[in-house]
């Protein structure tokens, strides 16, 4: 198997994101340790600049993962699957990643028009349709991971589907007053998730109040943070009247919200969704996306589209699991406080 930049930033003890930046000749590093990243990369007959003879001879050998942020659950646990798909492929993975700052598709637009992988696999960032075809005039082949374009292949999570059984188990738990902790709502899994949560309550005959549907100041990675869920959870314990239950768009959300009642004294019903690692460790209830499945399948399309280019576009769309924990089980708890 080729060496990733996984091996090379667990021998030099230093962060995918560490590595991905001296590769890529971001000045955001310190030369201490870009003198360790390069000596192991060497070491293990890591050479990424190699990649000027592949360029001349049309072949790289690499593959590129495009990612709105590498400090992010989801992305960390889809691009172990990504790794672990690659064992027995002759290519090395780089990681880009874009500034959310910046215009993201003017970033991934000049990654394709330098042309320097033979594939790319684009995770949690969100377009327009008309901006993914413009996409489709680069030769080399794309695949969406958490994102939909009808030109590429894609694997995803039915988010409507999700957001109405998490909605709906809260319903039957005798719950009607439910709020949602959304984010960005120009993101397809957020507008996905918020769409699931109004069709439950239409379906079981309750009102869908917009005032019920609470997101933070914070929009660093479309609000899926843990201060975005913080401030949402306090929005939503100021309200007049208490919702019953509150359906969060993320675990990591869910996590600050879990933050904020704490500091409130106020215990509602709550349930996330991902079921990332520390899910478990809190009680969360969630709805699971196998996340490392869709990065394995990911990069197995990729691989596949390489070889087979005119194959027929596919789409895999994954079911999430309820997984019940103690978060969605609890009593309404609320002692004096200063709110």
């Amino acid at each position: 198997m080729a060496v990733t930049i996984y091996d090379i930033a667990r021998e030099a003890e230093v962060s995918i994101a560490t590595v991905s930046r001296v590769f890529n000749s971001n000045t955001n590093v310190s030369e201490k340790a870009r003198e360790r990243v390069l000596k192991v990369a060497k070491e293990m007959g890591y050479h990424p600049q190699a990649m000027a003879q592949g360029l001349a001879r049309k072949k790289t050998k690499l593959i590129t993962a495009i990612v709105p942020v590498l400090s992010n659950y989801f992305l960390t646990e889809v691009l172990d699957g990504v790794q672990d798909g690659m064992t027995d492929a002759d290519f090395d993975l780089n990681i880009y990643n874009v500034r959310s700052s910046d215009d993201i598709s003017g970033q991934v637009e000049h990654l394709l028009k330098r042309g320097m992988a033979e594939g790319y696999l684009i995770i949690s960032i969100h377009m327009p349709e008309k901006k993914w075809r413009q996409f489709g005039n680069y030769k080399q082949p794309i695949v969406l991971i958490d994102e939909y374009s009808s030109l590429f292949d894609s694997i995803s999570v039915d988010s409507v589907e999700g957001a109405y059984n998490a909605t709906e188990f809260l319903i039957r738990s005798g719950h009607q007053r439910i709020a949602m902790i959304a984010a960005y709502r120009g993101s397809k899994p957020v507008s996905d998730r918020i769409l699931g949560y109004r069709r439950a309550l239409e379906d079981h005959g309750l009102m869908v109040d917009e005032n019920l549907i609470f997101t933070g100041v914070d929009m660093d990675r479309d609000g899926f943070t843990e201060r975005n869920g913080y401030e949402a959870m306090l929005k939503l314990l100021k309200t007049d009247y208490l919702p019953d239950a509150c359906f969060c768009n993320s675990d990591i959300q869910a996590l600050g919200a879990i933050k904020a009642m704490q500091d409130a004294h106020i215990t509602i019903p709550l349930i996330g969704f991902d079921d990332i690692r520390f899910s478990e460790l809190l009680g969360l209830t969630t709805m699971k996306q196998p996340m490392y499945d869709m990065g394995k399948l990911a990069i197995e399309k990729l691989l596949n589209r390489l070889t087979s280019p005119d194959s027929e576009v596919s789409h895999t769309v994954f079911s999430p699991e309820m997984i019940i924990r103690s978060s969605s089980t609890i009593d309404i708890h609320q002692e004096e406080t200063g709110l």
